[in-house]
Order: C-alpha cells, then structure tokens, then sequence
C-alpha cells in the first residue's frame, strides 16, 4: 500500500502549508496506517506530529528532508541557497536512527549553517546508522547529477551515498507533472535495475489539497519577498505536490 514519505507540514516554514490539525483526519479518511513528516532543514514539528499521529491511530515516521554541502559543511563558498546544498530525505527506523537524525540536524544549524542548515558527507558517514535515504526531488544530489552531468556522473554520486547507506537507500521516484522530473524517473529505474537498489514512490506534499496550489504560491512568495506579478520569482511548475489518496 502506498504511504506518503515525503512531506512538508506547516513547520516546513513558509514552504509546507500542511497543518498537522488537518494531515491526520483525513490520513484516517483516506485508510493511511503510517505517514512521514520530512520537512525542510528541522524537526521542531517531531513531538507534536508524533503525538497526534498516535491520537489517530496512525504510524509516525519521523524524518527530515535535510541539505547535504557539496563541498563540506564548512566551506561558505556558495553564492545562492541552489548552490550552497543538495536535499536528501532521511528517516529513522529506530530509537538509534532519530538519535542520528536528530544530532546531524543539530549539526546542520550549528557547524554547517550557509543559506541553509547543512550537512555533508564525513556527517552522513559518522552518524547514518539507524537512518533510511531516499535520494528527494530533483534538487537531490543523484537527480541533479542525471539532469546536468549524465548517467556516468550520477552513477559515480550514487555509488557514494549506497557506500554511507549501503541497504537503506532508495531511488525516489514521483509522478508530478514536471518533464524533468520523468526524464529523472526514467534514469533512476535504469540505475536501479543496474545496481539492484530498491526504488520508492513518493508524492513531496507541500500542501493539502490540490486546490490550496495558488495559497502555497503566495507562501513562497512571502518567503522570497516576491509577489504573484513577479514573473521572474521562484514557483513551482506543477499544482500536484499534495496529500494525495492511496487510490
């Protein structure tokens, strides 16, 4: 059965529009019997989501969808967010792995924090026990690698990340509507079928219905100082980033 595993809620700030209020009623509507919350960067939704989660009778998976430096956490190099990080979709299977998770987010906005809280590799390999990855949208490391390098490229990015997580990675694939997006799909499945990984759906839910699409753009405008007549600011290319039935 299909669960979500990628999805931003309202602590998700200025991005997610999905308030927990709302997430669990209608994850018990829908027939879900788990849901993850990876928001952006942060876990200050953890307790809370867990706690409601449990009122409903629903498993909580508890992850974030945290930034990975290029060129290590240390270097402040970067002159944009889209340089400064790639995403990467991490969840904990165990009391180790929310442990690990929550150290590595600590991490990120103590010792790494550029544009963003960060990460990187020589982290990810001290303290990923206990964590699955699912390698995110297209602004992850392997689907940046397929878009702008080519298949050798990320074959070669990708066998960095299954060294770190050996059996607990997965190639996240998802049906959005955005061509890049079925070209990364494509590319992922023939990665996967070569190297033997496992491949996972996901929907990345930024908001909650199909009809809130134009709401979450006036949130990503209050986040980028924009306004809906700027034709130049940052929105996303598809109205399907929401919290999708199973069926």
């Amino acid at each position: 059965m299909f669960v979500h595993l990628h999805l931003h809620t309202e602590y998700s700030l200025l991005d997610g529009a999905i308030r927990l209020k709302d997430l669990f009623p209608k994850a018990r509507e829908y027939g879900y019997e788990a849901v993850a919350m990876t928001d952006h960067g942060n876990m200050y939704g953890a307790l809370n989501f867990y706690e409601k989660a449990n009122a409903h009778a629903i498993k909580p998976i508890l992850g974030c969808e945290i930034y990975v430096a290029p060129r290590g956490m240390k270097d402040k190099s970067a002159r944009s967010s889209r340089e400064a990080a790639y995403h990467l979709v991490l969840l904990a299977k165990d009391k180790d792995g929310l442990r690990n998770l929550f150290k590595l987010v600590s991490m990120a906005h103590l010792d790494g924090f550029h544009y963003k809280p960060r990460v990187d590799m020589e982290a990810l390999s001290e303290y990923n026990q206990g964590l699955i990855a699912l390698t995110a949208c297209l602004h992850g490391e392997i689907p940046n690698a397929i878009l702008n390098k080519g298949m050798d490229s990320a074959e070669k990015v990708l066998e960095k990340y299954v060294r770190i997580f050996d059996k607990r990675l997965y190639l996240e694939i998802q049906e959005n509507g955005i061509p890049e997006q079925q070209t990364v799909n494509e590319a992922l499945i023939e990665l996967a079928n070569r190297k033997g990984l496992p491949l996972v759906a996901t929907n990345d839910c930024h908001y909650f219905s199909k009809e809130d699409a134009e709401a979450h753009d006036v949130l990503l405008c209050v986040q980028t100082g924009k306004t809906i007549h700027d034709e130049e600011r940052m929105r996303f290319s598809t109205r399907d980033l929401y919290f999708a039935s199973p069926l």
